[in-house]
């Protein structure tokens, strides 16, 4: 692995170490049709607004969401290609067996 590649998935994990950014990752990831409003992930949580945005940019900033405004709502969806890298990471087998 380069210190680059080493690097980001640290930045990741570290990202997801927060339990309220690991919380909003498993609620867009859970959520049919993969995409979810800010403001059903503000609802789920007893934060304000401006807390969940920093969280939210958090995750955009590590590449593991990604989002689009439409008219006065953001929408926010899972990268899955960064995911698959953490998983990837964390069992070297899956990677192995994916790859034959």
């Amino acid at each position: 692995m380069t210190p680059d590649a080493a690097a980001g998935l640290a930045r990741s994990f570290k990202v997801l170490g927060d339990p309220v950014r690991l919380r909003i990752l498993s609620l867009i990831a859970a959520r049919k049709g993969g995409e979810v409003c800010v403001c059903d992930i503000t609802d789920a949580f007893d934060l304000t607004g401006p807390t969940i945005s920093y969280h939210l940019r958090q995750l955009r900033e590590a590449g593991l969401v990604d989002c689009e405004r439409r008219g006065t709502w953001v929408y926010y969806w899972i990268i899955p290609a960064r995911l698959g890298l953490l998983s990837q990471f964390l069992n070297p087998a899956d990677a192995a067996a994916a790859s034959t």
